[in-house]
């Protein structure tokens, strides 16, 4: 083929100049791909073999290390089929010890795959048989419980088949691992986290944004200051380093789910991510929701919904026009975002819309209950006026001892700031009375306790509250079976989530899982309501292993049961659970340097009768 040389010499000349231009834009709205349409690697049938190994990957064109399964990151597509029995031969290649634990499975505890909890973990150069019956359907995942390698690479999803009819009725499935990646290994990340916690959020308050009228007015930024809190951390690691990946893919690289209009489309989307909560949606296209962790539920319609570390989500999208649409996965932080591509045929590509204006922390998140007076972002940060001055008839003794009002036939209470290690001045609420969470360690590690947390189960997370469209939430939710045990709790017990971000130390009640090795007790078969109370201005994704359990949203027998459940900065979720498997199962935090950093514990659930 002959070429004009001057013809060439100026294309190029423009390539250069876009690429240049491309390198300073974030990679989610540079140039993509054709699309990436090869479908993920999938393994099934009875005996399965699975080898974990370093190896190299490529993001976005840029080459990294990482740990695969088989050679692939994500590891290949466990498919299984409910009622078959599988033995999974797995090897660890590796120079040190490494797991995999079936996140969501019901199995016996010894199959689990938790390292000192369930199983001593697989020992470099050698194999691990994981043999189990499979009595489920729906959509799961596995990755390591070995140290930091999940955030490396080890990860992948399962797909379990129903063995009679599938009441999910669509033409075709994709299924969409989001996760994080960093060129940084999680070992310096998790370093830099602990000498500095905010080091890489870039979405900082600065004095020009003050001088121009963003973000809080400066008497709030004062306020917040004073109690060494930072409305803008939401997410401790961020698009800073991160790029969020779908099924292994950077946003440039442009993975593609293929259709053709009119077809009923499943997408079986799990948050395979070490720390990122998603917000994900597609443009021009409605989702029904048919389940959540793995198990059906009544179909909803919606716009957005968010996901939480280690949640799934299946749902139906019917595109009936012949054009690509963009699937988005925005950091909850608003600080990147994943993207993939939904279209009838490869290299096609839909507008990629930008990043929304990121969330800032509220009252709320601080544990204040619905404090917020104006309904604003940033609505209620003052309330000195309110707390020792307003009289209120209904106030009640709680709310007083709290500072939040005044009785009516008693004076202002005086408020105690030493309590918050800040001295008088500023918001008028301790966040440090541990009177009102008396099992919770007083210790350093544990920065705030909430005064005044309420159920926030019926929100649709940080920053998703005024998006102008329906974002799903768990009170949307709606088990498409009634559930198995539909007992009222025998007893209920409070779990503080706690934390010093100040320090980056996490825990449940201000305990460690390594300062305190005494699992939380419970008897075979007894129904218990688990109240989680979060003492910390972060979301929690918190998993409960070898259990499903049920949201206390006001639905009854028709409680959604998850095995996950996201709970939301300042704020309260509860749910009711059946101690049906025997054994010890791990319980915790599943952002992964919390986890690491201490918010994590043992449940150990003995035959009744069994001495206590």
């Amino acid at each position: 083929m002959n070429i004009d040389r001057r013809k060439f010499i100026g294309t190029a000349a423009v390539g250069g100049t876009a690429a240049a231009f491309a390198s300073w834009v974030p990679a989610w709205a540079q140039p993509v791909s054709g699309g990436i349409t090869a479908p993920l690697p999938t393994v099934s049938g009875t005996d399965i073999s699975l080898r974990i190994a370093r190896q190299t990957m490529r993001v976005d064109g840029k080459v990294s290390r990482a740990i695969g399964i088989n050679g692939t990151v994500p590891a290949p597509l466990i498919r299984l089929r409910e009622g078959q029995n599988v033995r999974l031969s797995v090897t660890n290649d590796l120079d040190e010890d490494s797991s995999i634990h079936w996140h969501g499975l019901i199995l016996p505890f010894q199959m689990d795959g938790v390292p000192g909890v369930s199983f001593p973990g697989i020992k470099p150069r050698s194999t691990f048989v994981y043999e189990f019956p499979v009595i489920q359907s729906g959509t799961y995942w596995y990755h390591s419980h070995s140290g930091l390698q999940e955030q490396l690479g080890h990860y992948g999803p399962i797909v379990i088949d129903p063995k009679g009819t599938d009441p999910i009725a669509y033409d075709r499935e994709h299924v969409v691992v989001l996760s994080d990646h960093s060129q940084l290994s999680p070992e310096a990340i998790f370093r830099k986290l602990k000498v500095n916690p905010g080091h890489f959020n870039m979405q900082k308050q600065t004095l020009g944004g003050l001088l121009a009228g963003k973000d809080q007015p400066l008497k709030e930024r004062i306020d917040w200051g004073k109690m060494r809190m930072d409305p803008t951390d939401i997410a401790d690691v961020n698009g800073s380093t991160y790029t969020f990946l779908v099924n292994g893919y950077g946003p440039k690289d442009n993975w593609t789910a293929l259709f053709t209009p009119g077809e009923r489309v499943r997408l079986r989307i799990i948050n395979a991510a070490a720390m990122s909560i998603f917000n994900v949606r597609i443009p021009g296209l409605r989702l029904t929701i048919v389940q959540a962790d793995g198990l059906n539920v009544r179909p909803v319609e919606v716009d957005e919904f968010q996901i939480g570390v280690a949640e799934t989500y299946d749902v139906i999208v019917t595109p009936t026009d012949d054009r690509a649409y963009t699937l988005v996965a925005e950091a909850n932080d608003r600080s990147g975002m994943g993207r993939a591509t939904l279209a009838p045929r490869a290299g096609m590509s839909a507008q990629v819309p930008p990043l929304r204006e990121r969330p800032l922390a509220t009252m709320k998140d601080m544990g204040m209950g619905d404090m917020d007076m104006s309904g604003g972002a940033t609505a209620g940060a003052d309330h000195s006026g309110m707390a020792m001055g307003a009289i209120a008839a209904d106030c009640s003794p709680e709310h007083a001892k709290m500072g939040h009002c005044t009785p009516s036939d008693a004076a202002a209470p005086a408020v105690d700031h030493s309590a918050m290690g800040h001295g008088a001045g500023g918001m008028s609420h301790s966040m440090r009375d541990f009177s009102v969470a008396p099992q919770v360690k007083r210790d350093p590690s544990v920065q705030t306790i909430s005064p005044m947390p309420v159920d926030r189960m019926g929100e649709p997370g940080q920053g998703l509250e005024n998006v102008g469209h329906k974002v799903m939430t768990y009170h949307d939710l709606v088990a498409l079976d009634r559930n198995p045990d539909v007992r009222a709790p025998e007893r209920s017990l409070d779990i503080h989530l706690t934390g010093n971000m100040e320090r980056f130390m996490w825990s449940f009640d201000g305990i460690k899982m390594s300062d305190y090795h005494e699992p939380i007790p419970f008897i075979e078969g007894e129904r218990v309501r688990i109240n989680l109370i979060n003492d910390s201005m972060m979301s929690h994704p918190i998993h409960l292993h070898g259990h499903f359990f049920e949201l206390v949203t006001g639905k009854g027998d028709y409680a959604p049961r998850k095995h996950t459940v996201l709970v939301q900065p300042g704020g309260k979720a509860s749910f009711d659970f059946t101690a049906d498997a025997l054994g010890d199962w791990a319980f915790h935090c599943h952002l992964l340097y919390h986890m690491h950093a201490g918010m994590m514990r043992v449940v150990s659930v003995r035959p009744r009768g069994e001495a206590q």
